[in-house]
């Protein structure tokens, strides 16, 4: 009797495999490193796992229950991934948070170990039954707008500047022209 892991009708294609949900697409991780190339900071970096995220519920690979869990799954896979991205600071996470994203940089330290096929597949058979619409462009808006109301002026100004740091001078007008065309919609 084959084993599990060799009956084809457990896993009829790549996206079924347990894995698939813990190991980073191939063009996520080149994304990573060119942003890593480009001088551009860890967030950055791991913003590209964030995206990878949305994209796989958007697809309907799984679900999650919030934006947040959304955003804190892509976060740990960019920290299993090798991304220099620090744990969140006390005070403002649990201490289970902090703790399992200390596990997550110590695991991105030697990211070749498979993952537990077990864990995986109760993890990912959880995740198929949660909802889809908390990655939609009205959910990803109110987050945000939720996220930035939570920080002063002074926070969003200072990490403004440290985003023009690494923006190229066109890359910097285009934004400038787009934010322009933003406020004049908008009046």
């Amino acid at each position: 009797m084959p084993s599990r892991r060799q009956d084809p009708a457990v896993f009829s294609s790549v996206d079924d495999h347990p894995r698939s949900i813990v190991m980073p697409d191939k063009n996520t991780l080149a994304r990573a490193r060119k942003d890593k190339r480009e001088g551009k900071s860890p967030s950055t970096q791991a913003g590209e796992f964030v995206h990878e995220e949305i994209e796989h519920i958007r697809a309907g690979k799984h679900g999650a229950r919030s934006t947040e869990q959304a955003i804190a799954i892509g976060l740990s896979k960019a920290r299993r991934a090798g991304v220099k991205l620090p744990p969140p600071p006390k005070g403002t996470t649990s201490e289970g948070l902090r703790e399992q994203a200390a596990r997550d940089i110590q695991r991105g330290k030697h990211p070749d170990r498979a993952p537990n096929p077990k864990r995986s597949r109760a993890m990912k058979k959880k995740l198929k039954g949660e909802g889809h619409q908390i990655v939609s462009s009205a959910a990803l808006s109110r987050h945000a707008r939720a996220s930035a109301k939570r920080r002063t002026a002074a926070e969003r100004s200072a990490s403004a500047r440290d985003a023009v740091r690494t923006k190229s001078p066109s890359k910097r007008s285009s934004a400038a022209k787009k934010a322009a065309e933003t406020r004049a919609t908008a009046d």
